[in-house]
């Protein structure tokens, strides 16, 4: 399964993308998507769209994990933020990318150990964890994360999935649904 984290801003977008094959997690791709201030929000986030969805069109992730919003003291920063964010929703829902959502403190836990983690301790992580020769920017690390604390749940989140009595009745539904195609199908052929 190949991931896709991101770290939404309107300035600096970070994106990072890890694949897993069982337990082993490898580094794909990552990077930060940096815009002009000098653009007016608006162009802003057109750029955002298109330069996310070229990253992609080029790693072809089967997930998106986005960072929740989070309060913030500033209103007109955390409004900006969730523009971004928006932005990034759309372009993996356009997409048909399975998305899932996570907060900062859950993120910063799965790879650091501790919610309150900085920054800087969150990239030396993924160096470590991804066996990267150098410590990614800290909004691609940010996203790389994302990636990661995704892929460590994953496992997790199917069985739980797989096991709840509405997922198994919408199985079982598709199943009948198919068998009635079929028996359509057959009938007219007859």
């Amino acid at each position: 399964m190949i991931a896709l984290g991101i770290d939404p801003g309107t300035r600096h977008l970070g994106w990072g993308v890890v694949a897993a094959d069982g337990n082993r997690l490898s580094h794909v791709a990552h990077g930060v998507i940096d815009v002009s201030p000098a653009l007016c929000l608006a162009e802003r986030l057109a750029v955002l769209d298109v330069e996310l969805a070229k990253v992609i069109e080029k790693h072809r992730p089967r997930v998106g994990s986005v960072e929740t919003l989070f309060f913030h003291r500033d209103a007109q920063a955390a409004a900006k933020l969730g523009h971004a964010r928006g932005v990034a929703l759309m372009v993996c829902g356009r997409a048909n990318l399975e998305l899932f959502e996570y907060p900062p403190a859950r993120v910063k836990r799965s790879v650091a150990g501790h919610g309150r983690a900085d920054k800087e301790q969150v990239a030396q992580m993924m160096r470590v964890v991804l066996s990267l020769r150098e410590v990614p920017p800290a909004d691609a690390a940010d996203a790389l994360a994302l990636a990661v604390t995704h892929l460590q749940r994953a496992p997790m989140l199917a069985a739980a999935s797989a096991s709840h009595p509405l997922t198994r009745a919408l199985a079982e539904a598709k199943k009948k649904a198919r068998r009635a195609r079929r028996n359509l199908s057959a009938s007219k052929l007859v």
